[in-house]
């Protein structure tokens, strides 16, 4: 695994730009459903950021947003913060953000340094949903008291608003680079 990168100037606020965009996305609020997990758009904060930073920079802006959290700034939807969102049925999907928008990053720059639409797919869908799911639902079961499968059952609802995360976020994500490449950290 590759060191972490120097940072700059730069860097650091692509970094405080991304924390933040992923903060606007909980602004329209969310669904909330029986097992406490809500549906929101920041996950589609978080398949951004590790697509248009990289592995590194995406999870240090995801990672900076959750420090917010964690020190009760009231960033994710609905107004939720602190150390307690920590304890409850989302803390697995939270803490698996910062890993999904690694294995993001990784996949979608393994072998170029420009975006191709197949490798952001691949990525957002191991990273963004995988990945995040790979923590989030033994977290949720554990949590609620659900065993495993009905835990993963009941993350399913969640599939169809991902995948149209994924669409969304590879079509802004194409666009931004046409737009604005600089934007990348790669």
């Amino acid at each position: 695994m590759a060191a972490f990168p120097r940072l700059t100037l730069n860097d650091l606020s692509k970094i405080a730009v991304f924390a933040a965009i992923i903060a606007i996305l909980g602004l329209p609020g969310s669904i909330n459903l029986a097992d406490g997990v809500p549906i929101t758009a920041q996950t589609m904060g978080v398949m951004l950021a590790g697509a248009v930073l990289g592995k590194w920079r995406g999870a240090a802006a995801v990672f900076l947003f959750e420090i917010l959290v964690a020190l009760g700034f009231p960033l994710l939807s609905g107004g939720r913060g602190g150390l307690a969102v920590f304890a409850g049925p989302s803390a697995g999907f939270l803490i698996g953000w910062i890993f999904g928008a690694f294995v993001i990053g990784q996949i979608a720059y393994r072998t170029t340094t420009r975006p191709r639409v197949f490798t952001i797919v691949i990525g957002m869908l191991i990273g963004g949903i995988g990945v995040v799911y790979l923590f989030g639902i033994p977290v949720m079961a554990a949590v609620t008291g659900m065993n495993l499968f009905a835990a993963a059952a009941a993350a399913s609802v969640y599939m169809p608003g991902d995948v149209i995360k994924v669409i969304l976020s590879t079509i802004i994500v194409i666009g931004l680079w046409r737009a604005y490449p600089k934007a990348f950290a790669n």
